[in-house]
């Protein structure tokens, strides 16, 4: 009894059991009834008919018991269910052809039998029974009057008398009687066992989807969802099935997203871990050594070895912040706050931060960017972090006299820029990956850059911000371009 079909078959059953016990009853109710009123009509002239055969009351009121006896007599031989009683005006028994003990009553009422007699009753009809009065009984009357129309009295006709109780009572065990209580319950039995197979039928699906959400709940999350049956119906199973699928692929897809965040910080601290410990030895290694030999270093020594401690203080201090931006980034605790502005002058702005940095390498920094056509929808703030990243990535990748160009070209709703060089380029099997966080290009050199792989990255991660997509072409020797758009000053609107 504890599972949902065990509870709703035993309650059909219950039911089924019920109503098949209030249906005996009501049958044999309703069979009682209505032979109760057929035999009433059939025999409510049987008294009147009793009284036209001859006078039973002399003129004086005095009864006639011999003529009594005798058409008692007669009309119980044609009918041995039937007593007839002679009643006076006040319904007091004159007389009787029945052994006189056994009528345990001396007078009844003579308001039913005045509505017998006038008619306006509703079949079957019943008045009291001398011989029961437990009991009343359908019965026929008449009125019994004299010559001149004196009413006299009342023939009382009881139609199912005490011979018809004791036939009753011996067909209680009757063969029909059995074979319809049989029948009845071979019907219930049936329905009950259709309804235990409906049931079964009906909570089936059930019972698949509880044993599906048993096997997502204890992990096993492939075989927990199979393929949707086809066919399926729109019941609220049906919508219940759906929406634990709907779930179900949520709470997956969740998973596999903190799997992966998962490994990711796993990757996270294993590349922080490397690359802070590579700059944090060199200039434990320097600081040592100027504490140890300050007194026998040169200045020019002294002078050197503060000044790598102070590059790799400063490439420490590029990583952290990288750290701390990609974070924001990925936390969505940075919303972009867009505005119109000048492509143009940012990139001019951009560009000079790094007009030292290029000189160095001689490299030529262009830029082709129509003045009057530059106005983007963005945060300039953001925007102006990509371009950083995507310059300082040319130069670390560009050799010495080297090229880079930067162009922005209007489209018709958007503004599009590039950002390329003609540096070492990207293998093809590693274009797809350039975008990982502390992901390391090779450098001209063939030597891994110092820088900590988190540029680009952060670079996709804002573009993603303003639904912007950056594309990536390159070839070996020959150089990168990475190129994507901003929506122009119209879309502000």
């Amino acid at each position: 009894m504890r599972t949902l079909y065990a509870k709703l078959s035993f309650a059909m059953i219950a039911i089924i059991a019920i109503v098949g016990a209030g249906f005996v009853v009501i049958y044999q109710a309703a069979t009682t009834l209505y032979y109760e009123e057929l035999t009433q009509r059939l025999n409510a002239p049987i008294a009147m008919y009793v009284t036209g055969e001859q006078a039973l009351m002399r003129p004086d009121g005095a009864v006639d018991q011999a003529a009594l006896k005798e058409l008692a007599h007669r009309a119980m031989i044609i009918n041995p269910a039937i007593e007839v009683y002679l009643l006076d005006a006040n319904g007091r028994i004159l007389g009787h052809a029945l052994p006189p003990e056994s009528v345990l009553l001396n007078q009844v009422s003579v308001q039913p039998v005045q509505r017998l007699i006038e008619g306006n009753v509703e079949m079957p009809f019943k008045g009291a029974d001398p011989r029961n009065p437990a009991r009343d009984k359908i019965f026929s009357a008449a009125e019994v009057r004299s010559d001149d129309g004196v009413l006299l009295g009342y023939l009382y006709v009881v139609l199912g008398g005490q011979k018809y109780d004791e036939l009753v009572t011996t067909l209680q065990g009757s063969y029909a009687r059995d074979l319809g209580v049989w029948a009845i319950l071979a019907l219930t039995m049936l329905a009950a066992g259709i309804g235990v197979v409906a049931f079964g039928l009906l909570t089936r699906r059930l019972r698949k989807l509880t044993l599906t959400v048993q096997q997502f709940g204890d992990g096993n999350f492939e075989s927990a969802l199979p393929d949707a049956e086809p066919g399926r119906g729109n019941d609220e199973i049906d919508q219940l099935d759906t929406t634990f699928r709907a779930m179900a692929v949520r709470i997956s897809d969740q998973l596999d997203r903190l799997r992966e965040t998962d490994r990711l910080r796993r990757e996270l601290v294993t590349n922080v871990s490397h690359d802070l410990r590579t700059p944090l030895a060199s200039m434990q290694g320097y600081l040592e050594t100027l504490l140890i030999k300050n007194g026998s270093l040169s200045d020019v020594e002294r002078e050197r070895c503060l000044s790598i401690a102070r590059k790799n203080t400063q490439r420490l201090g590029e990583l952290v912040d990288d750290l701390f931006e990609l974070s924001k980034l990925d936390s969505a605790s940075v919303t972009p706050v867009f505005e119109s502005f000048s492509l143009a002058e940012l990139l001019q702005d951009t560009a000079q931060e790094f007009e030292l940095h290029a000189r160095e390498k001689n490299i030529d920094i262009e830029i082709a960017a129509p003045a009057d056509a530059t106005q983007v929808y963005a945060d300039i703030g953001l925007i102006q972090r990509v371009l950083e990243n995507l310059i300082r990535n040319a130069i670390q990748f560009t050799s010495a006299d080297g090229h880079i160009r930067i162009t922005v070209d209007k489209l018709p709703e958007r503004v599009a820029v590039s950002v390329s060089d003609d540096g070492c380029g990207i293998p093809e099997s590693e274009i797809g990956r350039i975008f990982d966080r502390f992901y390391h290009r090779q450098a001209a050199n063939n030597r891994r850059s110092g820088a900590a792989g988190l540029g680009l990255a952060i670079v996709k991660r804002i573009l993603d911000l303003h639904g912007s997509r950056i594309t990536v072409t390159s070839e070996v020797d020959r150089g990168t371009r990475f190129e994507f758009d901003l929506p122009g000053k119209q879309l502000a609107a």
